[in-house]
């Protein structure tokens, strides 16, 4: 039994090191600020979050980004909140890129969103797999708190592996 005991605890201590070292306990930064204009190149996405396409956009902007074709970073822009709208998402799913100047990878188009409007912006410092859920709950913890009417919708990118941004527009 204390055998037992002991090896739960040692795997306790390794799921603990490991959630910690992937960011699962650093709290998100949370501002209201006035953005700046974002480019994003790729491809635009309507249907269920389980549909396989969502996969194959996400998987096509990390070969994008792989391969060299574009020099950027992951983003998305989502024009609603699929948890409230039953499951169905309207995407637009990419790379975000300082300009519009390079040239587009085939099946991408360009989507500008314009700068100079007051939004949440939210920033975290965790690995890509834990980073949305933390970027959200802040931002919609943050509107609760502040009474803030945020828009449908979400522009969120991530500049590194072990980092994510989200902003979204307030009413």
């Amino acid at each position: 039994m204390k055998k037992l005991f002991y090896i739960m605890a040692v795997f306790a201590i390794i799921l603990l090191v490991l959630y910690t070292y992937i960011g699962g306990f650093t709290a998100p930064e949370v501002a209201v600020i006035t953005s700046q204009p974002i480019h994003m190149a790729g491809q635009p996405f309507e249907g269920s979050m389980k549909d396989e396409a969502l996969v194959k956009a996400f998987k096509r902007a990390a070969e994008v980004l792989e391969r060299k074709e574009l020099k950027g970073m992951p983003g998305n822009i989502y024009y609603n909140n699929p948890e409230q709208s039953s499951d169905s998402l309207r995407a637009f799913v990419g790379v975000i890129l300082p300009d519009t100047t390079a040239a587009l990878p085939g099946g991408y188009e360009w989507r500008t969103v314009p700068g100079g409007r007051k939004v949440v912006h939210v920033e975290v410092n965790a690995n890509v797999a834990i980073a949305p859920r933390k970027l959200y709950s802040a931002l919609f913890d943050y509107a609760d708190q502040q009474n803030l009417k945020l828009e449908e919708f979400y522009v969120e990118w991530f500049p590194a592996s072990d980092r994510g941004v989200v902003e979204v527009p307030v009413k």
